[in-house]
């Protein structure tokens, strides 16, 4: 599970460090990807094999299914983190999400999304007052 958020920077080569925290869970690989809202997601390699073997399941006579899973894994870039923690930012994803110095990076339980840094405390502040409100429609009866 990863928890909280941490405020990196892409370095010239277009490296981000991941945070200390979650680096042994992410040592053996991960599948950075589009996510939503213009982030990126940073999967676990074996989480992200897990949700690809959820999509196969999906009809390909599915459009919606055919398109999520064509942006999802076309836009797809491996990495294996570096003896600093370090992953390489592939150009594509970060003109996809804005990327250009001061990121955020969030824990989001499964994934790790990356975000710059200003679109993600725009995000935030506009999810405040509706926070309380969805507890009940997401998790109802727990919280």
């Amino acid at each position: 599970m990863f928890l909280g958020t941490y405020a990196p920077r892409l370095d010239d080569k277009s490296r981000l460090v991941l945070p200390a925290k979650f680096r042994d869970q992410l040592a053996d690989g991960v599948v950075v990807t589009r996510g939503h809202e213009r982030c990126l997601c940073v999967w676990p390699l074996t989480e992200f094999r897990s949700v690809t073997e959820q999509l196969r399941r999906a009809p390909v006579t599915s459009k919606n299914a055919r398109d999520y899973m064509r942006v999802l894994f076309a836009g797809a870039s491996d990495e294996v983190p570096d003896k600093q923690g370090r992953i390489t930012v592939p150009q594509a994803l970060r003109d996809y999400a804005g990327l250009v110095r001061d990121c955020a990076v969030i824990g989001a339980n499964s994934r790790v999304e990356i975000w710059d840094a200003a679109a993600w405390e725009s995000y935030l502040a506009g999810q405040e007052d509706s926070f309380s409100a969805l507890s009940q429609e997401v998790l109802p009866g727990i919280l």
